[in-house]
């Protein structure tokens, strides 16, 4: 039998590899966020899904789990008074010192910046300065949104299924 035509192996756009993700407006209640501001944080840069990305009208982003977590942190960022702008800082520059949010935990002083520690010293430096201090730990953060995730299917960013279509078939 000759091979039809009209299936192909076509890759869609933004599909990586068949990973499972979770769509915005679960990844939203799972946050304590409005689609509509996960929207605005996601098409600002301030997080990328990272398992499909929307491409055009009607396609669904798709977020990993490291995603809801720095969702979470983020929001918890937010909800301490910490700015867009410092947080933004702060995790680029986490990922300037090639680091990941679960190596370590954040903190926010009185100022509002935000500063990623990664060993117990420069935590106890930051206790010692005489200011404000609080931290976000990641483990727990991770932890709680391990549970929250449990409770959802993910998807599965992989391309539909495409049948071919008999001759006899009607279209």
């Amino acid at each position: 039998m000759a091979a039809n035509r009209y299936t192909r192996n076509i890759p869609l756009p933004g599909i990586s590899d068949g990973r499972s993700g979770y769509r915005g407006p679960a990844v939203a209640k799972i946050v304590g966020i409005s689609y509509r501001q996960l929207d605005h944080w996601t098409s600002t840069g301030l997080v990328v899904p990272s398992v499909r990305d929307a491409e055009g009208s009607g396609s669904q982003r798709l977020y990993a789990f490291e995603d809801i977590v720095r969702l979470k942190v983020i929001k918890r960022l937010r909800d301490a008074g910490v700015s867009l702008q410092r947080i933004r800082k702060a995790l680029d520059e986490v990922v300037q010192r090639g680091l990941s949010l679960e190596e370590l935990m954040l903190a926010s002083d009185s100022a509002g910046n935000v500063i990623a520690v990664d060993d117990q010293q420069q935590a106890m430096d930051l206790l010692m300065s005489g200011q404000g201090v609080f931290f976000i730990s990641i483990d727990p953060v991770s932890e709680e949104v391990s549970r929250e995730v449990a409770a959802i299917t993910p998807e599965r960013a992989e391309p539909a299924v495409i049948m071919p279509l008999n001759r006899d078939q009607a279209i």
